[in-house]
């Protein structure tokens, strides 16, 4: 099931990518941030309070609330670098371009997370770096 929501995680990357291209053209990458922000705010806590789990908040621990408090920072300053990139660049390379997360995942994972580094996972991040860099490369 996993690889099913994979796919529909990038399907909305990519429509993630359209429509900001078209949203950022007539306004500051910051304020376009704090708006894409601000729904997805909203969304998230409509699902948690749709779905019942509002009340496993106070459950949650200091250990979890620092990683998931890092990693709200790390994707706000994605965000807004990847808007910043929206204004100048074409979607189309700058998507890719993006992606090269995959690549630093893989690093970062094996590094941080211990997670083995087989050789179909190098290979895998070889050919995204080497798509990236072709998107680069005018």
């Amino acid at each position: 099931m996993w690889k099913f929501y994979a796919l529909l995680s990038a399907l909305f990357a990519a429509l993630t990518a359209i429509f900001a291209k078209i949203g950022v053209a007539n306004v500051n990458a910051h304020l376009a941030t704090a708006i894409r922000t601000t729904v997805v705010l909203l969304l998230a806590w409509g699902i948690v309070f749709a779905s019942g789990h509002a009340g496993e908040l106070k459950g949650v621990g200091a250990r979890t609330w620092i990683f998931l408090i890092l990693s709200g920072l790390a994707t706000g300053l994605s965000w807004i670098f990847y808007f910043h990139a929206l204004q100048t660049g074409e979607a189309s390379r700058v998507a890719p371009i993006d992606k090269l997360s995959v690549v630093f995942t893989i690093l970062l994972a094996f590094l941080i997370l211990r997670e083995p580094l087989t050789p179909r996972v190098i290979l895998g991040g070889m050919l995204i770096a080497a798509g990236s860099i072709v998107m680069i490369i005018r």
